[in-house]
């Protein structure tokens, strides 16, 4: 038998409607349970009408401790002896010290001898600085006289200093003698060796002893 449909009857034709009139009242189901609120029918208690039970507190003064008595301290017992009462223990002193020409006193001898400096040290200030006979006058004086201008430093026109080192020992020598800031062109060499050939010097002088003084002196070359 064949099975007859009527184009009215079909309802696979509503289908789309009614699966969006489902999910409608789904959304709606949902968002109503969301949104219902509850209210608590219990009163509300005012904590003004709570009688109040509790006990006033009370200052309870604190307890004082009497202090600990003092520790008892043992007197010494003082036993009075009589006057008349004799001594047993008595020291003997003997005063009689016989001294003849064979007692011998032992002298003693402290070591405060003062530490000798040493032989080779070379000073640079000391109490007495060493100086020339005669003074520095004399002493530029013998410079002035047997310095020899050098020919090359004539021809080039060459001035200035040489300062020149060198050490005074005990006996007033000059040794060391070195050149350790020059104008070259051989008054280098001219000014060591005028300083070379110089007298002895008045030696220096540390606590009274002489000693070896370093000194730098200057030595001006001059175009006259």
């Amino acid at each position: 038998m064949e099975v007859k449909k009527y184009p009215k009857a079909d309802l696979t034709k509503k289908s789309g409607l009614f699966l969006n009139i489902g999910m409608v009242l789904s959304l709606l189901i949902i968002i109503t349970a969301f949104e219902w609120k509850f209210y608590n029918d219990s009163s509300t208690v005012d904590l003004g009408m709570v009688n109040d039970n509790f006990e006033d507190l009370m200052d309870i003064p604190q307890t004082e401790q009497p202090p600990p008595p003092p520790p008892k301290v043992q007197q010494p017992e003082i036993i009075e002896v009589p006057d008349d009462q004799d001594i047993e223990d008595e020291i003997e002193v003997n005063l009689d010290v016989e001294m003849t020409q064979q007692t011998v006193i032992e002298d003693v001898v402290f070591d405060t001898a003062p530490e000798e400096e040493v032989a080779d040290e070379i000073f640079t200030i000391v109490e007495d600085q060493p100086e020339p006979e005669g003074g520095m006058a004399a002493f530029y004086q013998y410079v002035n006289k047997n310095i020899k201008y050098p020919a090359q430093a004539r021809r080039m026109g060459i001035e200035g200093k040489v300062f020149v080192q060198f050490v005074v020992e005990r006996d007033g020598t000059l040794t060391e003698v070195q050149a350790i800031k020059g104008i070259g062109a051989g008054c280098d060499e001219e000014a060591v060796r005028v300083i070379e050939g110089a007298p002895k010097w008045k030696p220096g002088k540390q606590r009274g002893r002489p000693v070896k003084v370093r000194m730098i002196l200057p030595i001006t070359f001059k175009l006259g």
